[in-house]
């Protein structure tokens, strides 16, 4: 994304109750129109990369159980014709996703077990997570909150503000992490205020913020945000999650670059899926592209097991040793930590 005139949000009045801002055409940034213009129809997506009638009458049956969303920008990156492409696969709704094996659940990590009040969850000392939204800038089929109740957690200062004074309330918690659904599709006046109001807690030393849209829609890294990210005493640390290196690509980097260039760290996170990246060649071109981007290979999460999900499942053996030629073959900066997350643990539990 080239840096250009920063247009701002020219003025408009916020509705601290929603997390859009209701602009007048002219007035409606990039990133958001990207996000409006958005396939959400499985039938527009099977015919834009010309897929067989069969994977398309499979997608309309399976979108019925969890919504497709995808931007335009990234599946202009997927090859037409290919079924098993992998960015496609990430977003593609399949028969598949109908098979329940047993340990697949609607809360397969325990979040609302975690929940401390509307909004936050409270699993690790020292970080507690506010799930600021339910929207997001793709719907990723293997995506662990795909059956979260976000209806009972609107995004609102007053829903936001419930959780802050607990937060407030815990002087061992020195970060805050904003997730969701994605805290980037909110506006930028908005997660303003939020930030100002997390940095207003003594104890809160970081905020972090894990995110999809640097990659999806780059060019939502912008003047405004990196304004409210930089704007307080807080260090930022911003959390991406690709997981092939194809999604790396165009403006998404010049986002992942802007970001940098800001003195933000920038951390990167994937799911070792089934059919997308669990071979040697996809994951070390995938971290050495992380790396040319000056940014971290953080973590390659085992599979969470969530229902409508299983067919992405990667045997925990495969994944050893994958993480293990990964080692022979990079330096140990560009080697992610392989972990798994479970239910009621202090931390994330390492399979290495």
């Amino acid at each position: 994304m080239k840096t250009g005139v920063n247009r701002g949000n020219g003025g408009v009045k916020l509705d601290s109750n929603s997390p859009f801002l209701s602009l007048p055409p002219v007035q409606i940034l990039p990133w958001q129109r990207e996000m409006k213009e958005a396939v959400r129809d499985p039938r527009v997506l099977c015919r834009l990369l010309e897929l067989p009638a069969e994977v398309e009458r499979a997608a309309v049956r399976a979108a019925r159980l969890f919504p497709l969303f995808a931007p335009r920008a990234f599946i202009a990156r997927m090859e037409r014709g290919n079924p098993h492409d992998p960015l496609l696969r990430q977003v593609l709704p399949l028969d598949a996703e109908f098979e329940s094996p047993e340990g697949f659940s609607d809360d397969p990590v325990g979040d609302l077990a975690a929940a401390k009040a509307p909004a936050l969850l409270h699993k690790y000392r020292g970080r507690a997570l506010l799930v600021t939204t339910g929207a997001c800038a793709v719907h990723c089929r293997y995506c662990f909150r795909r059956h979260f109740p976000y209806e009972q957690t609107p995004p609102s200062l007053d829903v936001w503000n419930d959780a802050l004074e607990i937060v407030a309330a815990d002087p061992t918690i020195h970060e805050v992490i904003l997730s969701g659904g994605d805290p980037l599709t909110i506006v930028d006046p908005l997660l303003a205020e939020l930030a100002r109001r997390v940095a207003a807690i003594p104890h809160v030393m970081r905020l972090r913020v894990h995110t999809r849209l640097p990659i999806m829609i780059p060019e939502r890294i912008n003047d405004d945000l990196l304004g409210w990210l930089r704007g307080t005493r807080l260090v930022p640390i911003v959390v991406i999650h690709a997981n092939h290196p194809a999604e790396l690509q165009g403006s998404a980097t010049d986002a992942i670059e802007r970001l940098v260039d800001a003195g933000v760290p920038v951390l990167n996170q994937s799911v070792l899926l089934r059919g997308v990246n669990d071979n040697l060649d996809t994951l070390a071109a995938l971290s050495e592209r992380i790396v040319e981007l000056r940014a971290m290979p953080y973590y390659l999460h085992q599979l969470d097991q969530v229902r409508g999900a299983a067919h992405f499942e990667v045997p925990v053996a495969r994944g050893l040793e994958l993480i293990a030629a990964m080692q022979a073959r990079l330096p140990g900066y560009a080697v992610p930590r392989y972990v798994r997350e479970e239910t009621g643990a202090a931390h994330k539990i390492s399979l290495i």
